[in-house]
């Protein structure tokens, strides 16, 4: 056999190296969350889940604006958005932008997608957020204009997590379980309650996604989610245990970390119904009769913070600072079940909890019973898949007589999370007008100083009255594999755009 010279060689192992490296590069890179929860629909309109159906919406479809990582808002399909005046907001759009069956995304399709769910009709979870549009008008192809009732000054907010459908593909298919959209990924597979796999989208005309493909896996106990990270099969997992940190951290294959959430806990009372119903010794009597702090320390290993009287996190606009947390005090808690009218032992309260979702749900319900039970009010504990336990809250609606349950609102507004608590909402179960009142006021204003004022009023009334038993702000707690990292949120988006390979 000739010999090859050195020359050729070297350059014949310099270019088998080269071709080598650039397959190594062009290796599909693939990213899989273990989401605790199923998710549900992938009708964005449909639903007002951010942990999982709307994350998982949010990477097949676009929106006009989005919340990134540091909490503020950034642009998407809308390039500008100013208020005109009070009532009037204006859109500017990217121009040339379609779907991936070709439609165009313009402000037409927009104009479509806002008055779709508008439609008494249509019945859309998300109509309670444009409640207040009066007339959305099409501009030009790439500017829109929304009018509202009165003051609406987190609809720009609100818009962050609104996102839009193809209307020609929607009105002849079902998109609570099939996808066309305009965002970056595309739907590959979807089966409830166990995946669904996303491929990023060759037409997308914004940054290149970090990962070709995108798994969302339902796993919904937490030992399971940390097995299948330890053993490579995952690459994000939230939900962590604190108790799990430490372990997940020495293993060498995986870090943890928290985050401070947007996210408050509580035991809501139904009270359209009794006991709670024009009980405000009792409701008082329980939030005096738990000690926070020690269930916080003793179950989150002290992380997270104690409500302070508020369903708001200091995260909020209209978050009341002069309030302080419940005092936990056993012995006024039996003096006002006294005024109640309420002898020890007497009654016995169903308590439900969703399984899923929220941290250590289950334990903190057991800890919460058993301290009531020591000031004399039994409870009889219900634990209820969510998707079940949110048909009942919502669709029947027959919540029981109190249930743990955690909420947040996007817009980062006290409106948004306030709003839950209404007269007439769905999410209420109670009916206070001087507080609806005050919420109602608080819309005709777009003053900053007024808003706030009207809001101190309004959660010093909720503290007072009690519709819930004020318990935390639930941190996010989760791990990573060490293949990736992870710009933590506090805000339950679940996003591979804030993820990166390492």
């Amino acid at each position: 056999m000739t010999g090859i010279p050195f020359a050729r060689r070297a350059a014949l192992a310099a270019l088998l190296a080269t071709g080598l490296a650039g397959q190594a590069l062009a290796q599909p890179r693939n990213l899989t969350i273990a989401l605790s929860t199923n998710v549900n629909t992938l009708d964005p309109h449909n639903t007002t889940t951010i942990g999982t159906d709307l994350s998982v919406i949010s990477h097949i479809h676009m929106a006009l604006l989005v919340r990134g990582p540091d909490m503020k808002l950034q642009p998407q399909l809308a390039t500008e958005w100013r208020a005109v005046d009070d009532t009037t907001w204006r859109f500017t759009l990217r121009s040339g932008v379609t779907f991936s069956n070709g439609e165009a995304l313009d402000a037409e399709a927009v104009k479509w997608n806002l008055e779709r769910v508008m439609n008494p009709a249509n019945n859309a979870r998300v109509r309670p957020w444009f409640a207040l549009v009066s007339e959305v008008s099409v501009i030009s192809p790439t500017e829109i204009e929304v009018k509202t009732r009165s003051p609406y000054p987190a609809l720009a907010d609100q818009l962050s997590t609104f996102f839009l459908l193809p209307p020609r593909w929607t009105q002849s298919n079902n998109p609570a379980n099939s996808a066309v959209g305009a965002g970056p990924y595309e739907l590959r597979q979807f089966t409830s309650g166990d995946r669904a796999v996303l491929q990023a989208r060759a037409g997308w005309t914004g940054d290149r996604p970090a990962f070709d493909t995108v798994t969302f896996r339902v796993i919904p106990e937490a030992g399971a989610r940390i097995a299948a990270l330890m053993a490579g099969e995952v690459d994000l997992i939230t939900g962590v245990p604190p108790s799990e940190m430490r372990r997940i951290d020495q293993s060498g294959r995986a870090r943890s970390g928290h985050v401070d959430s947007i996210r408050s806990v509580f035991v809501k009372y139904n009270l359209l119904t009794p006991p709670f119903r024009d009980s405000r010794p009792l409701r008082q009597a329980l939030n005096a009769a738990v000690d926070r702090e020690a269930i916080r320390d003793a179950i989150w290993n002290g992380i997270g913070s104690v409500s302070t009287c508020q369903v708001l996190t200091p995260a909020y606009f209209g978050y009341n600072e002069s309030l302080r947390a419940p005092t936990y005090d056993p012995a006024r808690a039996r003096r006002l079940l006294q005024e109640a009218g309420v002898r020890p032992g007497q009654l016995t309260i169903e308590f439900e909890v969703p399984i899923g979702p929220y941290l250590l749900a289950q334990e903190i319900t057991q800890a919460v019973a058993a301290q009531l039970e020591e000031v004399g009010v039994r409870t009889r504990i219900v634990e209820m898949e969510f998707g079940a336990w949110m048909n009942k809250y919502l669709r029947a609606p027959t919540m029981g007589q109190m249930a743990y349950l955690s909420q947040a609102w996007p817009t980062l507004d006290a409106d948004g999370l306030l709003a839950l608590f209404e007269s007439g909402s769905p999410y209420a179960y109670w009916n206070d007008e001087p507080f609806t009142t005050l919420l109602r006021q608080a819309r005709q204003t777009t003053d900053a100083a007024r808003r706030r004022a009207i809001y101190a009023q309004a959660t010093q009334r909720m503290c007072e009255e009690s519709p819930v038993l004020f318990l935390f702000t639930q941190p996010v707690t989760y791990a990573t594999s060490n293949r990736v990292t992870w710009r933590a949120r506090g805000d339950d988006w679940v996003r591979a755009g804030d993820i990166a390979p390492r």
